[in-house]
């Protein structure tokens, strides 16, 4: 396959609870370039990655960020963590915890082209006694009392296919987040988008979690911005998080010794705040940026 194909499946349109009406849901597409296969949504911005030859490897920075949820679970304790994913996007986050850290996964994920595609052509396996993807609505599935205290990790990614802001951002929806985790629970958050503004996202995850329980990487290079928020628990002292990231990097192709250098505690006065006008939602070069599919 070369950069200039795509592949499209029929749109199919499941109703969703924050809206009166079902709208459309984009087409997913993909494209290649340098042994990267991209996911699209009807669009040329970038919504997901992998690399062809190692797809089990976090291609994104921001992906990699994704899942510093780690450092703040005991490794030794870490065997039985059920995570919690809302918005697949090219189901590398799903590859990692459930082939390689061989977790309990469950996935949410509205549009069914993107299920469809990402079992076809980004390795998705299919639902085991380990994994289930779940085609529906992030917002509604997080609200369902029948699943709190259901997650240790969570890890919320979702946006349009215009990657403007978040899909879900509003202080309900991190309030439900925070039910959803059990006591010791760790989110990660993308924060990314050419409108959204970080530090009103941020200050809704900290009313939903308290300040002393949310904590920011400094941004990417593409403009994403990691936030953390746990539950049940203080964070951790900075040995502790060496010592962790020291053990995760040995066990996983993971940059966690990195993560703890760029790792703060967030306040409103003294919040990291991503690149005022970021190009796109994830890429690694200039190149990738526009990397359009027909």
């Amino acid at each position: 396959m070369t950069a200039a194909k795509s592949a499209r499946t029929p749109a199919r349109t499941p109703a969703r609870s924050r809206a009166p009406k079902a709208q459309p849901l984009p087409d997913a597409t993909i494209s290649e370039m340098a042994g990267v296969r991209y996911l699209h949504l009807d669009t040329p911005w970038i919504q997901g990655a992998m690399r062809i030859r190692q797809p089990h490897k976090l291609e994104l920075e921001y992906i990699q960020r994704m899942m510093a949820w780690l450092l703040l679970r005991d490794p030794e304790q870490l065997a039985g963590t059920r995570t919690l994913h809302l918005g697949m996007g090219a189901a590398a986050l799903t590859r990692f915890c459930h082939s390689e850290l061989r977790l309990p996964t469950t996935v949410v994920e509205l549009n069914p082209q993107v299920i469809r595609i990402c079992h076809a052509w980004f390795h998705l396996p299919d639902d085991d006694e380990r994994l289930r993807i779940v085609e529906g609505d992030a917002d509604r599935y997080v609200r369902d009392d029948a699943h709190i205290a259901s997650a240790d990790a969570l890890c919320v990614d979702l946006y349009d296919h215009e990657a403007a802001s978040p899909a879900l951002d509003d202080e309900a929806f991190y309030r439900a987040c925070w039910q959803v985790l059990d006591d010791g629970g760790v989110m990660t958050v993308n924060l990314f988008g050419r409108d959204a503004s970080f530090e009103r996202s941020a200050r809704r995850i900290a009313a939903a979690f308290g300040d002393a329980h949310v904590a920011v990487f400094k941004p990417t290079s593409d403009g994403n911005t990691i936030v953390l928020a746990w539950k049940g628990f203080d964070l951790p002292e900075r040995e502790v998080l060496v010592q962790r990231a020291e053990t995760l990097a040995t066990r996983w192709p993971l940059p966690a010794r990195k993560w703890v250098k760029l790792l703060s505690a967030w306040a409103p006065e003294k919040s990291v705040k991503p690149a005022a006008t970021p190009a796109a939602k994830v890429t690694a070069t200039s190149a990738r940026k526009k990397a359009a599919s027909p």
